[in-house]
């Protein structure tokens, strides 16, 4: 299994936020985690398509998944496809229609993916596994970066990782919210491949050898 890691830029430097996006890439990063809050469907207001296509404009040519806390989804997934996006991930909450939710992110070449919130079961998966790119499993509660991983979350990344497995699709299996060096093995042993930190970077002075830390802890996990 390959692992990837993906700095959110929601704890980044904002006044030089393109150049922490290439550092944090240079320093060994898989792909760039864009949050978008609304505060509306979150307690908080972050970024818009523009901070996206910005990126792009800088010269950042890594994945950029877009992580869609708004309510609704649709006119947003739109948007940021047009802005560059790689990813879209939304909440099933937020949308009326999921499924057509989902195919509007591939009509516009983007990957496409659903969060799920601590509290949200898994029984939305069912009837649209087939139609997903990533399941990103919430290990906080969504609308603020720094916040204390759930240990409950564990469980049901196994749970999901074994309904990934049952499908039989290459499904992109993501953790976010308070990974760090001392329990990212644990979130990779549940069954997770794809590691969004925030603070776990971006608060470190030296983000190549955080990185290369985080590495090595997940070289420890059986394949």
């Amino acid at each position: 299994m390959h692992y990837y890691i993906a700095p959110s830029l929601l704890s980044a430097n904002w006044a030089c936020l393109g150049e922490e996006a290439q550092n944090v890439l240079k320093s060994g990063a898989d792909l760039l985690h864009l949050d978008v809050m609304d505060n509306h469907y979150v307690p908080n207001l972050t970024v818009g398509p523009l901070i996206c296509e910005a990126l792009r404009n800088y010269g950042i040519k890594a994945p950029i998944d877009v992580h869609l806390m708004t309510k609704p989804v649709d006119r947003l997934i739109t948007e940021f496809a047009k802005a560059g996006a790689s990813r879209i991930t939304f909440h099933p909450e937020a949308s009326d229609h999921v499924d057509r939710s989902l195919d509007l992110i591939h009509k516009h070449d983007c990957k496409a993916g659903l969060a799920i919130n601590p509290a949200t079961t898994l029984d939305c998966l069912e009837y649209v596994m087939d139609k997903l790119d990533s399941l990103l499993m919430m290990s906080v509660n969504p609308g603020f970066g720094g916040q204390k991983f759930i240990p409950a979350s564990l469980d049901k990344i196994r749970k999901a990782r074994a309904l990934i497995q049952t499908s039989g699709k290459n499904i992109q299996l993501a953790v976010d919210g308070g990974i760090k060096l001392d329990n990212i093995y644990q979130v990779a042993e549940a069954g997770a491949d794809t590691f969004i930190l925030g603070s776990g970077i971006f608060h470190e002075k030296d983000y190549s050898k955080i990185i290369t830390e985080l590495r090595s802890e997940l070289d420890r996990v059986k394949k």
